[in-house]
């Protein structure tokens, strides 16, 4: 099939070339390959350590490690995300195998939120994208860690088991550990990365429909524009290594929007809506994804006025 289709292309080239050079065509491309281009290493990062804790930690390593009472358990797992070295591709898998493993779900979502925005190296692109400011660094991971403690307070609260709708694992059970290893991280890579492909696709299209010119003028209100750049994070879909990088680019919102924009992206945007569906499934997705976003501009405004 590949040799078939490789036939076609050479038959079909200057069509193609010519269909392909299209400008609106190019700035989905752009955008499709550079949101897959830094999403994938952690998504196999990601998936790697969800399938060593999967197939190789006890159970009973997690009840040691976290106080037993859910309450004093999400703030210490807020803050354990400092330890995951990636963005936020690779909490979606290891918070999936946190709660297989035993972990209150609660928990484990805040580690999925504060994860890819209080690692050292988020803060440190931070710190370098806003140099002489440590203010926004202090503002990002505190404004960060609340809102990761309070989704995982709303869902020891409110939450509902029967919204998860995790995928079965039953093929794993009585195998070795290796073969069980690299059967659950073939598993996740194919599961999450499809997921992953939708989100990256749904990012590309928004980025090539929405005019840019439309910033300039909603920059002005201070309020709304806190709101945009919210929802601008959740439709660009960009690396929260990275994003610290877009957020200095924007000089024509305020610091508390560009606030905004550096929480909310790490913690939902369409790539990570549709991994969190994927994982979680979509009845979790759908009430825990509006609840972070709304949250996280509220956190983020209130932070930001008060820190910048």
């Amino acid at each position: 099939m590949l040799a078939a289709l490789l036939v076609l292309v050479v038959l079909f080239r200057d069509p193609l070339t010519e269909s392909l050079s299209a400008p609106a065509l190019q700035t989905w491309l752009t955008v499709f390959v550079s949101v897959m281009t830094q999403a994938i290493p952690f998504l196999v990062f990601g998936v790697v350590l969800s399938g060593i804790i999967a197939v190789f930690v006890p159970p009973s390593f997690f009840a040691k490690a976290l106080p037993k009472h859910p309450a004093l358990a999400v703030p210490t797992a807020s803050v354990a995300g400092v330890v995951l070295p990636g963005c936020e591709c690779a909490s979606v898998p290891v918070a999936g195998a946190l709660v297989r493993r035993g972990v209150t779900p609660a928990a484990a979502f805040a580690f999925l939120l504060a994860s890819p925005a209080v690692n050292p190296i988020v803060l440190v692109s931070t710190a370098v994208a806003f140099p002489g400011q440590p203010r926004v660094v202090i503002a990002r991971a505190l404004a960060s860690l609340v809102v990761a403690c309070l989704m995982g307070w709303l869902w020891q609260a409110f939450g509902k088991g029967s919204w998860l709708r995790m995928p079965s694992r039953a093929h794993l059970d009585g195998m070795d550990k290796w073969p069980a290893f690299w059967a659950s991280v073939r598993h996740d890579v194919l599961h999450a990365g499809g997921f992953l492909v939708i989100g990256a696709a749904a990012a590309a299209v928004i980025g090539v429909v929405v005019p840019k010119s439309w910033l300039a003028h909603l920059a002005a209100d201070p309020v709304i524009a806190v709101l945009v750049l919210g929802l601008l994070a959740v439709l660009l879909s960009i690396c929260s290594e990275a994003d610290a990088f877009v957020a200095a680019s924007l000089t024509q919102f305020s610091m508390t929007a560009r606030l905004a924009f550096m929480v909310v992206g790490p913690m939902i945007d369409l790539k990570l809506f549709a991994m969190q569906a994927g994982i979680f499934g979509r009845g979790f997705a759908l009430r825990f994804a509006p609840a972070t976003f709304v949250l996280a501009i509220g956190v983020a405004a209130v932070v930001g006025t008060v820190l910048l």
